[in-house]
């Protein structure tokens, strides 16, 4: 059984090794950046910053050794006027000749800001280890985001977004940027991305915010709007599964899509429910499985494991008691396997997304 957790500043040298594994755009592999981020979840966790402002880290730890494995985050209000989230919208054009009787349908991209604070999921990286395995680490990774946010749904927006990576060269690059941005922003990708973290005003300030017409780009370009990395196309059909749908818009640095889906409509997030733990239970075999979680402060703390429902009354396995720590009469939060195990769990490879 794995313990999944809230992450520590103590996490940082296994998170760094994690983010230079993979490009992320919510776990970054600058030290200092990494630092930042985690001081910010730990605040998140507690409480010490505007909801909105929030950004929380999860890890999942090897039983035995205590080593973090893998991570995911979830960004309370991703797009505000200060720090617009940038996207370039996808649109088709019908284009008619009548003197020539013959027509066309153009694709267009166009920046555009959205200050919406809408909330994102994001930032899950899975040691190579651990993917595919029995365990489906990548599985639990992804969905206790969405059983946090019904735990707290207050406290974040009623709109959920995802993006979903897009295909990068072997060395880190991306012909779409090469191809467009690069026209009118004389960095890399991977400059450009990095700076992007804490400043959007050079991307609005220098690319255009009219239409651009796709087929102006070479085919290689145009390949990758909308492209998903072969790595995170598990990741892309387990948000689908959950209802979310694509909503036209693709990043501007890689062209990877977005998904989105209306945050009480989520089934994750509507079934979680709350109970107080009863005890232990020995006999496990014809139990249901849940996701179970408790919050107290800076400690937030997940398993999955069976449980016996009795009422607002839970019995847990002994080992999932002391892996959360639990006390009698505790509150806690599950959400039953019922409701989760029929959509990513068919997925046995897991894997990574922004």
């Amino acid at each position: 059984m794995f313990l999944l957790r809230s992450a520590m500043t103590d996490d940082q040298d296994s998170l760094l090794r994690l983010a230079k594994t993979v490009h992320s755009n919510n776990l970054p592999g600058d030290t200092l950046a990494l630092r930042d981020l985690l001081v910010k979840s730990r605040r998140s966790f507690l409480g010490k910053i505007p909801a909105s402002e929030r950004q929380y880290v999860f890890a999942v730890v090897e039983p035995d050794s205590g080593k973090v494995v893998g991570t995911s985050s979830l960004i309370a209000g991703k797009g505000t006027e200060e720090l617009p989230r940038l996207v370039l919208k996808v649109r088709k054009r019908e284009h008619y000749s009548r003197d020539l009787q013959t027509g066309h349908v153009q694709i267009t991209l166009q920046l555009c800001q959205d200050t919406s604070a809408s909330t994102e999921v994001g930032g899950l990286v899975l040691s190579s280890a651990y993917r595919g395995t029995a365990d489906r680490l990548g599985s639990l990774l992804s969905k206790v985001r969405f059983t946090f946010i019904g735990m707290h749904p207050a406290d974040f927006s009623n709109r959920i977004i995802g993006e979903i990576m897009g295909t990068l060269t072997p060395d880190g690059r991306t012909m779409l940027w090469d191809h467009l941005g690069r026209r009118f922003i004389n960095l890399s990708y991977k400059e450009a991305d990095a700076f992007s973290r804490t400043s959007k005003e050079f991307i609005t300030s220098l690319f255009p915010d009219i239409e651009i017409y796709a087929s102006l780009l070479p085919a290689e370009a145009r390949r990758l709007i909308g492209h998903v990395s072969p790595a995170a196309v598990p990741a892309q059909r387990m948000l689908e599964r959950l209802g979310f749908q694509h909503n036209d818009e693709v990043d501007p640095f890689d062209g990877g899509p977005y998904l989105e889906a209306v945050r009480d409509e989520i089934p994750l997030v509507r079934d979680t429910k709350s109970a107080t733990f009863a005890g232990t239970v020995e006999d496990v075999s014809s139990l249901p499985s849940a996701i179970v979680c408790i919050h107290e402060g800076a400690d937030f703390r997940a398993v999955r494991c069976a449980y016996q429902e009795e009422g607002d009354a839970m019995h847990l396995p002994g080992q999932a008691a002391d892996m959360l720590r639990l006390k009698p009469g505790q509150k806690l939060h599950y959400t039953p396997q019922s409701t989760a195990g029929k959509m990513a769990d068919q997925a046995r490879q897991e894997s990574v997304t922004s």
